[in-house]
């Protein structure tokens, strides 16, 4: 199993010290968030992504993938009644499932609340129709990219559009591409979900649509911070990662940063570490 830190958590540092920070704390790679990369990532060019992959392989990581893929530029939704924005939205997408691959990464995380919650005007089917063509598009590029895309449920106190891994299987199947998958964040499931995540992870990931999964408390907090035990989370993955239906990459992604983001991050990896060596030594 192989452990990503979530790039933001360690703003407003320069990418090579988030790099050196990482490394040293005992992370196998990095998530990266776009909008840490550039004001308009849609702008980067190749030669920036191979710079990037290149300073993190300088300290030993990989750029597993990407997250929190529509913060900026301004202005984007996959489910405005605007077409023009839909399609400078779908843009972005596919150009991300472009820059992922030349970063070195496998997947991308399809979060970006505010840009699909349900417009003003818009019923609900509205929206699920709109969104369901630009993931179409994303998925499409995803595949031909060797990448996966991956729909992130969340919970309904951000977003009123794909609050449960079973809906998000429900858009998976509807696009139909090999490209196109979901994932597993452990506080939006602890908030959203009926049955606990270790269990819902075991109903799910035997299909093959669960991609990746990123660990948090549902207080937001990281892993360890908080009453959620990941003893049972990541033993299911471990199991799953073995059984081939996960391909081993946990990323720590904290929201409310205590004592503050290089704090956060030593604290959970260290945590994360442990579970796991415990884990191992009960077998």
């Amino acid at each position: 199993m192989r452990f990503a830190l979530c790039n933001e958590v360690l703003q407003p540092l320069p990418f090579a010290r988030q790099c050196k920070l990482a490394a040293d704390l005992g992370y196998d790679g990095l998530e990266l968030a776009p909008f840490t990369l550039a004001e308009d990532p849609g702008k980067m060019v190749d030669a920036q992504a191979a710079e990037f992959r290149r300073i993190a392989e300088d300290h030993g990581l990989r750029i597993f993938g990407l997250h929190w893929l529509l913060v900026a530029p301004a202005g984007l939704s996959i489910v405005s009644e605007d077409a023009q924005v839909r399609g400078r939205t779908t843009d972005l997408m596919t150009r991300l499932v472009e820059l992922c691959a030349l970063l070195g990464g496998s997947y991308l995380v399809h979060g970006s609340p505010k840009q699909r919650s349900v417009p003003e005007g818009s019923t609900r089917e509205q929206a699920w129709e709109r969104a369901r063509a630009c993931l179409a598009a994303a998925g499409g590029s995803a595949a031909r990219h060797g990448v996966t895309y991956c729909l992130e449920p969340l919970a309904r106190r951000e977003t009123d559009l794909v609050n449960t891994v079973e809906e998000a299987v429900r858009m998976v199947e509807e696009v139909a591409s090999p490209g196109l998958r979901t994932m597993i964040d452990c506080s939006a499931a602890g908030q959203a979900e009926a049955e606990p995540v270790h269990r819902l992870m075991e109903r799910w990931m035997p299909r093959g649509v669960v991609a990746h999964v990123q660990v948090n408390d549902p207080n937001r907090r990281g892993p360890g911070q908080g009453a959620l035990d990941f003893g049972p989370i990541l033993g299911v993955l471990a199991r799953m990662e073995a059984a081939g239906h996960f391909p081993g990459i946990v990323a720590v992604e904290p929201f409310d940063y205590v004592p503050d983001g290089p704090g956060c991050s030593a604290r959970a990896i260290g945590y994360l570490k442990g579970v796991l060596q415990g884990l191992q030594a009960h077998g």
